[in-house]
């Protein structure tokens, strides 16, 4: 089937017997159209139905009211929310939001931020994915004068705006409570420590557990795609150990809920043999069996602090601004997974 021929101002000029000129002028309510020539304009426009080419628009006004998102996925609860409460305080300040998922791949990343400058978006908006090492796709989105903001996961290297937790602090946190709950044996399934986030919820564990003179074993420490299957891939290889935990604390919910799973089909009692401990309060962490104790990220101030930095960026004209660096403070969510 033929693809159908898109309407050009050409097209609506013709059916009306007046220039494309015109019928541009009419469509920016130019005072110098009639309005008798602005409705019929209208009513063509809806009848053949014309589709406004907002890139070319764009580059003529240089401004094209778009902000591009980009998060590792979607179908994660804090990165929904971050985007729902994000674009609730872009839309009222006029911009709509382009979303774009990366997958965890690097490469897919740097598609993205090709297709966003492409369409000439005012600012990007970006949690990095975990593959991402090299920066300098990031570095262009700097070159071009493109305010670039990042939240959850970032790099310090970059020099930019930030908003997200003290993911240290909230390791430590975690540590102390399951401490407090008698653990003396305490094993973290962690993302990798390329990735700034994960790399300082492992410092803060390393930390917390020589804080309290727990044994230091480095097979306790697994570093993963955190991915339900590696939830459970990783469950299973600590409870092969000679001498497994009597805590698991993992760096994400849903690699947290793999790790209950194979708990659950071994018949491990949670919390009673071993405690375990997510991280991100996904919306299933409270109704599966037993819930899963985790940390509350903040998804909402975080998707309406970026959205407020970006503002406050594009309304500034010759900025060198000090750069705003959010770091909010977690909140633990103790349920009946540590609850012993």
């Amino acid at each position: 089937m033929a693809n159908k021929k898109r309407t050009t101002l050409k097209d609506i000029a013709n059916e009306l017997n007046i220039s494309p000129a015109a019928v541009s002028k009419a469509m920016h309510n130019d005072s110098r159209i009639s309005d008798k020539t602005k409705e019929a304009v209208k009513r063509v426009a809806k009848e053949l139905d014309y589709q406004p080419n907002h890139l070319a628009s764009a580059l003529r006004k240089g401004k094209s009211n778009l902000v591009g998102v980009i998060v590792p996925r979607t179908n994660s609860h804090f990165f929904s929310s971050v985007i729902e409460n994000m674009e609730s305080v872009l839309n009222k300040a006029g911009y709509n939001i382009i979303i774009t998922q990366s997958n965890e791949s690097f490469k897919k990343e740097c598609k993205n931020i090709d297709t966003l400058l492409y369409t000439q978006v005012d600012g990007i908006i970006a949690s990095m994915a975990n593959e991402t090492v090299d920066l300098s796709h990031y570095e262009k989105i700097k070159s071009k004068g493109i305010p670039l903001i990042l939240f959850d996961r970032g790099e310090n290297d970059l020099n930019v705006d930030y908003i997200g937790i003290d993911d240290y602090e909230s390791s430590h946190m975690i540590v102390e409570h399951l401490i407090s709950k008698g653990c003396k044996r305490i094993a973290h399934i962690g993302g990798f420590r390329r990735t700034r986030i994960y790399n300082n919820r492992i410092r803060g564990y390393v930390d917390a557990i020589h804080k309290y003179n727990l044994p230091h074993d480095n097979h306790l420490l697994l570093e993963s795609s955190l991915t339900l299957e590696d939830g459970r891939v990783k469950m299973q290889a600590l409870l092969k150990l000679d001498n497994p935990p009597d805590a698991v604390y993992v760096a994400s919910d849903y690699a947290a809920l793999g790790a209950l799973q194979v708990l659950n089909e071994q018949n491990i009692k949670v919390p009673e043999t071993i405690c375990l401990v997510g991280f991100g309060n996904e919306p299933f962490t409270s109704f599966v069996r037993p819930s899963i104790t985790t940390v509350k990220q903040h998804s909402k101030q975080i998707g309406e602090i970026a959205a407020e930095t970006f503002i406050k960026r594009i309304s500034e004209d010759n900025w060198k601004p000090k750069l705003d660096k959010n770091i909010l403070k977690s909140e633990l969510i103790i349920r009946s997974s540590s609850n012993k």
